[in-house]
């Protein structure tokens, strides 16, 4: 299965569904099944932030026990689209869709960057401990 690494807190963020959109620099053209993985780094200032720290609480996280270094979902990834504009609190993809409030905020929406969206988003009842990769990579789910 494709898996995409991502580090946290944005990583449990996005699997929880705070944020919409995980946001890349570069485009896929893969659609289908995706796991996502938690890379061993946690973006320490960030989740000290009051509003990043507040939805992490809502879902019984703190900096302290965010899992890291481990494989802890699936979904389908869906599509990919280009960031066309960006106006400082909302920003427009290329199918014209406008992304604001905590979806903008959880993101960056600079323009040229990706914007990829997900469905089914499944949190698994064991997580797996694998290595990360940059890109996407491929991992046999057991």
């Amino acid at each position: 299965m494709k898996v995409l690494s991502m580090i946290q807190p944005w990583a449990s963020l996005f699997v929880l569904r705070e944020a919409q959109y995980e946001t890349r620099t570069w485009r896929t053209n893969y659609r289908g099944p995706l796991a996502i993985h938690t890379s061993k780094k946690i973006d320490k200032p960030v989740c000290r932030e009051l509003a990043i720290r507040a939805l992490l609480y809502r879902h019984g996280y703190t900096e302290e026990n965010l899992p890291t270094g481990m494989i802890i979902a699936v979904c389908e990834l869906k599509n990919c689209f280009k960031v066309i504009e960006n106006n400082g609190t909302w920003a427009i993809l290329e199918d014209g869709r406008i992304v604001s409030d905590l979806d903008y905020f959880l993101g960056d929406f600079t323009v040229g960057n990706y914007a990829w969206e997900v469905q089914d988003m499944q949190m698994l009842n064991t997580f797996i401990p694998a290595k990360g990769k940059l890109g996407l990579w491929e991992h046999a789910l057991s």
